[in-house]
C-alpha cells in the first residue's frame, strides 16, 4: 500500500478522530471563555483567535452561532459529568469532592446564564437542552451526595436538586465583580458537613 501499510493506516484513524476531538473541545473552550468576557454576541473572529483556528475552521463545524452556542452547553455538560466521576475516583473524601464538583458547576452555571440568554429567540431548543442538562448531571450531584452521606461527612436529606438550584441562585449577579458566586457556593456546601469534635469552633 502507498505510504504505508493497511495495519498503519487503520493506527492512524483513531489518531485523527482523538486529535479532531481536542481540536473541537480547545474550540469549544475557547468559546465558552469568549461568552462569559464578552457575551454570546462576541465576533467570531475573536473566538478563532482564542482558539488558534481560522474563522472558516469554526464556520465549517458550527454554520450558525445557535449550532454554537449548543455545542458549547453540551460540552460544558459532558465536563461536569466527567469531573464528578473523577473527583469520586481521586484521592479527595467525598465531601472534599463535592466541593470541588460544584466549584466546576458554578463555572458552568455562569456560561449557562448567557447561552439561555442566546436561545431565548428559540424557547423550545432551549427546552431540550434543559432538559439534557438535568438528565446528565443530577445523576452525577446525586452520587457525590450518596458518597458524602455515606461516608458520614453530610446529613441525609439534602437532594441533588435542591443543591443545584440553591447553588443557581448563588450565581444570580455573577457579572458584578464585588460578588463572588464560587465563594458562596462553598459556604452553602460547607453548612451540609456534620460538624464533629475534631473540627474545632471557627
Amino acid at each position: 500500500m502507498p505510504g504505508g501499510t493497511v495495519a498503519e493506516a487503520e493506527a492512524e484513524q483513531p489518531r485523527k478522530r482523538a486529535d479532531a476531538r481536542r481540536n473541537e473541545a480547545t474550540l469549544l473552550d475557547a468559546a465558552a471563555a469568549a461568552f462569559v468576557e464578552s457575551g454570546v454576541d462576541v465576533p467570531v473572529r475573536d473566538i478563532a483567535r482564542r482558539a488558534g483556528v481560522g474563522v472558516g475552521t469554526i464556520y465549517r463545524h458550527f454554520p450558525t452561532r445557535g449550532d454554537l452556542v449548543v455545542a458549547v452547553f453540551r460540552h460544558q455538560v459532558q465536563a461536569c459529568v466527567v469531573a464528578g466521576q473523577e473527583l469520586l475516583d481521586g484521592r479527595e473524601s467525598p465531601h472534599a469532592a463535592l466541593v470541588l464538583w460544584i466549584d466546576r458547576f458554578v463555572d458552568f452555571l455562569v456560561t449557562k446564564h448567557g447561552l439561555a440568554e442566546a436561545m431565548q429567540s428559540d424557547s423550545a431548543g432551549f427546552e431540550t437542552l434543559h432538559k439534557y442538562f438535568l438528565d446528565r448531571l443530577i445523576p452525577v450531584c446525586e452520587s457525590m451526595l450518596h458518597a458524602a452521606v455515606e461516608s458520614g461527612e453530610i446529613a441525609p436529606g439534602q437532594t441533588a436538586l435542591e443543591l443545584m438550584r440553591a447553588v443557581g441562585n448563588l450565581c444570580i449577579g455573577a457579572s458584578d465583580p464585588r460578588y463572588d458566586p464560587r465563594r458562596m457556593a462553598r459556604v452553602l456546601v460547607a453548612g451540609l458537613r456534620i460538624r464533629t469534635e475534631n473540627d474545632g469552633i471557627g
